[in-house]
């Protein structure tokens, strides 16, 4: 290709590791210090004359930041010394190109290896002025392609708020016929903690035992679980059944108490000892209605309230505390037709999720398709 050449990527810039600098004397001021997972502080020294470009070398390997002024680069990342006269943001392009994750090394903790890095066979333009106006294009179409993702990251927070927004309403401007009382006597089956199998007996094959995942996000994933070659019991209620109310008993202080309706079963699966079955009485409370009454606010509050543990970040609740919440129970007529409508506006947000996500998706893979025309020459 005419005014394009062959080179190894370490002779159109090579890379450097940054500087250690000890908590202790980082001194808040104007120049930005540069972790892998980006800018996370200011210092009052520069160690490197920007424009810059830096990468993660240990942690999130991968990441690639330009930064337009002076800059501290910390340990772990790898920053460009010496671009060899070519433009800095083609540069930095020209690393998104690359899937750096491919050339980390190590078991433990992985590291970016630069030597692999610098190995690497890239085609380039000699001439800057080149380089400069596929950088303009670059720029300006992934500026464009930014906006667009911001707008549908938006209009997906938008489609979740709109279903939150109305499973509150539901249940705070409650109408006649409502009365509140406790989760215990909605109930046939109490709260029973599940039984996890002791580790020395998960297996690659076995008896299923689900995980703390197939509960947590409100909604119950079957194929979130492992197995366990330890002897079982038939008898025993530690088994799963569809249509089973679940609630996961101890996780992070946000995602504690999460709620989920068992289904796809297809085999004797066990439930683990950190998630609570139960069952409503169905002349009382449809399992649908108590779902989404679990998922309100207030309740979310009331069980994030009642959660205890010494870990701050991981918080259990007890039977007793389950037992009690406070519920509202209508009349059934009147829980079919809330469920009916949850489960419409629910349908109706999962599939505008979907619409976005492969939206978001189709312009991430967009992207990788102008980096690749671009390092082409196609451009």
């Amino acid at each position: 290709m005419k005014g394009w050449v062959t080179k190894r990527l370490g002779e159109v810039a090579t890379l450097q590791r940054g500087f250690d600098l000890p908590t202790p004397d980082r001194i808040s001021g104007k120049y930005p210090l540069v972790s892998s997972s980006g800018i996370s502080d200011t210092h009052h020294k520069s160690a490197v004359r920007g424009p810059g470009v830096v990468t993660g070398r240990s942690g999130s390997i991968g990441n690639v930041f330009f930064i337009e002024d002076d800059f501290w680069p910390l340990n772990t990342v790898l920053y460009i010394k010496d671009f060899y006269g070519n433009d800095p943001r083609f540069v930095f392009h020209l690393l998104n190109h690359f899937d750096l994750k491919r050339f980390a090394t190590g078991t433990g903790v992985p590291t970016l290896n630069r030597n692999f890095v610098h190995d690497e066979l890239v085609l380039v333009p000699t001439s800057v002025a080149e380089q400069q106006r596929i950088v303009g294009l670059l720029d300006e179409a992934f500026e464009g392609l930014a906006t667009a993702k911001a707008n549908a990251e938006k209009n997906l927070q938008n489609a979740r708020a709109l279903f939150e927004s109305h499973l509150q309403s539901v249940f705070t401007q409650r109408g006649p016929g409502w009365v509140e009382t406790t989760l215990e006597k909605v109930l046939t089956t109490q709260p029973q903690n599940g039984w996890s199998p002791p580790a020395d007996n998960h297996a690659a094959s076995g008896t299923p035992v689900l995980t703390l995942s197939s509960v947590t996000g409100f909604r119950f994933r079957p194929d979130k679980r492992k197995f366990t070659s330890a002897a079982t019991d038939p008898r025993r209620n530690y088994w799963i059944k569809n249509g089973d109310f679940l609630i996961t008993r101890s996780n992070t202080p946000e995602l504690v108490g999460h709620v989920a309706i068992a289904a796809g079963i297809t085999e004797p699966t066990i439930y683990p000892d950190l998630i609570m079955r139960m069952n409503p009485a169905p002349d009382r409370m449809i399992t649908e209605f108590l779902y989404y009454q679990m998922r309100t606010p207030a309740l979310r509050k009331e069980i994030m309230g009642r959660a205890q543990g010494a870990n701050p970040t991981m918080k259990k609740i007890s039977n007793g505390a389950v037992k009690t919440l406070p519920i509202h129970m209508p009349p059934l007529v009147t829980q079919r037709a809330i469920v009916e409508t949850m489960n419409a506006l629910t349908e109706e947000t999962q599939r505008l999720s979907r619409l976005y996500e492969r939206k978001l998706a189709a312009l991430e893979a967009l992207k990788k398709a102008l980096l690749h025309r671009a390092f082409a020459g196609e451009l």
